[in-house]
Order: structure tokens, then sequence, then C-alpha cells
């Protein structure tokens, strides 16, 4: 087998959730399935064949090395958007590709104009307005010369879209800062409007602002976390519920995580376990060795506190999660043998331990979790 555990991947879920997601945005909408961060910890290589499958021809990225594990996956004519890191000597590869990209600021654009001239190939670019994230895009002061340097180099590239994105959709307490952002980008829209320089698509909406503000909705959505079946935020969730009331989570989480018993065996009371003094054993006690640890993405901080389900029963972490093992306390599960199945995220009979609360056990947000989950760790699809 060559591995210490492995994740599945629910087609069936996946499918559930894009169809979701698609009633949401509307059929006139374009649905960007977002796949940075190794598709939120999923693998590229899993996701974009089911999101072809599901009719996804577009897919957003963060950098030049995303878009490239990307277009070797690719089928159908689907396209690539980078939102972030496109280094210059990386932009030939990208524009030869009909790749497409963010430009955020000026050294971008000009490099991009720059390189197009040499190849005699059209960039495909989305300009993206600062309207209030603070993080990338040109400024609305700087709007006039822009758009006097775009209409001059206009042959050079195509206007494939204009763009945002929104500080924190899935918080109320962001609620006046995302509505300002709102606005301002309609002013930009505006002016480019005014200036005869009409992009293909207009696009502001993550999953969270797609989720609480249908105004969002555009000609494309970018969805990220939603489309693996996590909520950006319980409040997203809430807000939902009140709009779907007949299911209180439509959303289907694809992911499990799994591995196996590795040893069994009994410690004796007064005798500590694992390293240091952390764990004590205050009675005869019969013990697990998962081969599972904070090098393979189960968190120390989840030492003394975590849980997994063996035998369709919830079990706990007891002592240090070291590098490569954690070990868990059967004493009161009867039969428990080396080989058994041992279910770190997922169901397990009629139990079971989500993202969520692995997350809330370690202090880290789904996000965080997922994407730090070892890209080594074997991804298998089940229907």
């Amino acid at each position: 087998m060559f591995h210490t555990s492995y994740i599945e991947i629910s087609k069936k879920a996946y499918k559930n959730n894009i169809r979701y997601l698609k009633k949401i945005i509307g059929k006139d909408a374009i649905f960007s399935s977002v796949i940075k961060g190794n598709a939120y910890g999923h693998g590229v290589e899993n996701i974009i064949p089911m999101a072809e499958e599901s009719g996804i021809r577009h897919f957003s990225v963060f950098s030049a090395k995303e878009a490239l594990d990307a277009h070797k996956v690719i089928k159908n004519g689907s396209r690539i958007m980078i939102m972030g890191l496109l280094d210059d000597e990386e932009m030939e590869w990208a524009i030869e590709n009909d790749i497409e990209f963010f430009v955020f600021d000026w050294c971008r654009l000009e490099q991009a104009v720059a390189t197009a001239k040499l190849m005699g190939k059209k960039a495909r670019i989305h300009i993206e307005a600062e309207t209030g994230f603070n993080r990338t895009g040109f400024d609305y002061e700087n709007i006039r010369d822009l758009i006097d340097y775009l209409k001059q180099e206009q042959e050079h590239y195509i206007f494939q879209g204009l763009c945002t994105h929104y500080a924190g959709a899935e918080s109320l307490a962001n609620y006046l800062r995302i509505k300002n952002q709102i606005s301002k980008f309609r002013q930009f829209n505006r002016y480019f409007t005014r200036h005869d320089l009409q992009p293909a698509l207009r696009h502001t909406a993550c999953s969270a602002a797609a989720l609480t503000y249908p105004n969002t909705i555009m000609d494309m959505v970018r969805f990220g976390i939603s489309q693996y079946g996590f909520w950006p935020s319980p409040e997203t969730h809430m807000f939902r519920f009140r709009k779907d009331s007949k299911d209180t989570n439509p959303l289907k989480r694809l992911l499990s995580w799994k591995s196996k018993v590795m040893v069994v065996k009994t410690v004796e009371p007064g005798n500590f376990i694992g390293y240091g003094s952390s764990f004590l054993a205050n009675k005869r006690m019969k013990i697990a060795i998962i081969p599972v640890g904070y090098a393979n993405g189960f968190s120390r901080a989840l030492s003394n506190t975590g849980r997994v389900l063996i035998r369709g029963r919830r079990v706990s972490v007891i002592g240090t999660v070291t590098m490569n093992t954690m070990t868990v306390n059967v004493t009161d599960i009867p039969n428990v043998e080396r080989g058994d199945e041992v279910v770190i995220i997922g169901k397990q009979k009629r139990l079971s331990i989500s993202i969520s609360s692995f997350c809330e056990m370690s202090e880290q947000l789904n996000y965080q979790l997922l994407t730090r989950l070892p890209q080594d760790i074997p991804r298998v699809i089940v229907q």
C-alpha cells in the first residue's frame, strides 16, 4: 500500500454541491472553480475531471505553478485564470497557452503588453479594481491614466474581465465595508463603460459573496470553499438556511481521511504514555497506535484532546501527538485489533468527525487544515 493514511473524495457529494451552487447563480453566470492550494487539499487531479464532468469550463488558481499543474489535467477546452503570482519570465508561457491572468499594477500591465508585442499574440487580461480590500488592484484615482494606456495598447490584449475581491464577505461585521466595495466597483464599471472599454466578464463574487450578497453575482462567480462542501462561515450558512429552509445543509463534504490501527497493547496503571509526562494511566488501559502524526497533517495541538473513530466509537487521543504517530484509548472497545479502520475525518457507522469539529479542536480554520493536508497522502475517488 505504501501509505499510512488515505483520503477519500466523494464524487456524489461534489456533483450535489455544483448543482446547488449553479442554482444560486443562475444559468447565465459562469462557474469558475477555484482550485488553488491543491484544490483546497482535495487534489487538482481529482477535482478538475469531476468539475468538467459537471459542465465547468473555467478554473481559478493563485500562481503560474498552479496554472501549470491545472494545465496538465484540463480537457474539453477549459480555461485557466491566474489571480495572483505571475513572474515576468512566466508571462510568455501564460500568453502562449491562453492562460488568463489578473492585472493589478502597472508593472504587470506593461509586462503583459510588452510580451504580447514580442510574441505577436494577445494577452488575456482581467483588470483588478482596488475597491477597499487594500491588497492588490488599481486605485480609482489612477483610472484616467489606466484607461488611456488600455486604449493606446488595445490591439495587444483581450479585455477578458473587470474584477475585484471582497474583504470578508463571510462576516456580518464587514457588512458596511462590503457594501462600500460594491459601490466602488460599480463606479469603476461605469467609468470603463463610458470610455468604451467593455470587459467580456465582470466578476467580483467568491463563495461568501455569492451566498450572502446576490447583487455580487455578475457574469462569473469564483467558487472556492463552498464547492468542496464547506460554508465560508456559520453566518453564511445561517443566511442560506433562511433562504433554503427545506434542507439545513445542502452542501455535502467531499473529504474523508482514514488510516488503520498499527499496534494494540496494554499499559499498566501508574505508567506514562508517550513522550514526556502529559498522560498518566490511572488504570489498566488498552491503547492503539495509529501511524498518523503532525508530519501527516494531524496537529500536535490535538495531543490529549483529539478524537478519532474506531469500530463505530469515538475514542480519545492520549499523550503527545508525535511526528508520525498518535496514541488512542481503546480500553472500552472490545476486540480492537491491528488493521482496524480509523476515521480521522468523516463517518463511521452512526458517528462522524467533521472538518469543523476537527478545526475547533486544533484552532485552525477549515481553509488552513484542508490546504495543509500533505500532498503525498493518496486521494481516492469514491462514488
